[in-house]
């Protein structure tokens, strides 16, 4: 396994310099903020991230005011109420992309929420508290108790909203297999626990956040694109 180091040095020879890659990194929110953010942000953002997968994000992101509009600003409790009737209304409405099964996953992520709320304070709370040295735990639990979290589209929805987690994205995953840390399906459990302990080690190595650390992966590998002069 590469040293942090060795990984760092690459990145920032393919960026033009040190200066440059710590321009392009970003760091997550601290647990203090994450746990003051509105239990609502939570579940817009999954339902964004559901609403963008297998389609064009920038059509999603255009409709997103009629989104908030039809789903009465993903007020949890609310939604909660939501009958039937009124999710067949939604999923017809002309102001969102119109999928009905995924306008179902607003009342069932809305529940999960709540559940998790009652028992901890807060949904942020919850996110919060979680440690990022098991950020799969995390992963696997929304894949678990919520609807259709598996995959990128927990971990996509964590990181807009400051949670310290790596993502597995495309030059991550070249990584992490040209290195041999996985050689199996990306989302076994086998891979994501190798996964877990690689990142885990490269933070003591280092002292970086999750997030930072997988963002210098991909700057060390993959396409290089233009960094910032």
């Amino acid at each position: 396994m590469e040293k942090f180091n060795d990984i760092y040095l690459r990145a920032v020879e393919r960026k033009g310099g040190e200066r440059q890659l710590k321009a392009l990194l970003s760091k997550p929110l601290s647990n203090k903020r994450i746990a003051e953010l509105p239990d609502s942000a939570w579940l817009s953002e999954f339902t964004k991230k559901i609403f963008q997968s297998g389609f064009y994000w920038s059509v999603i992101e255009k409709k997103w005011p009629g989104f908030e509009e039809v789903f009465w600003r993903f007020d949890v409790e609310a939604l909660l109420m939501m009958s039937p009737e009124q999710q067949e209304k939604a999923a017809s409405d002309e102001r969102i992309v119109r999928n009905y099964k995924k306008v179902q996953t607003v009342q069932a992520n809305a529940y999960m929420i709540h559940d998790v709320a009652s028992q901890h304070g807060s949904f942020s709370q919850f996110i919060a508290d979680w440690p990022s040295d098991d950020i799969i735990g995390l992963w696997q639990y929304l894949k678990k108790h919520g609807a259709r979290l598996g995959g990128n589209t927990g971990p996509y929805a964590l990181r807009v909203l400051g949670k310290d987690t790596f993502l597995l994205s495309r030059d991550c995953e070249s990584y992490l297999r040209s290195q041999k840390i996985i050689d199996g399906g990306l989302q076994t459990k086998k891979s994501l626990v190798a996964i877990q302990a690689f990142f885990n080690e490269l933070q003591q190595q280092s002292g970086l956040s999750y997030q930072e650390l997988s963002q210098i992966i991909s700057y060390s590998c993959g396409d290089n694109v233009v960094g910032i002069s």
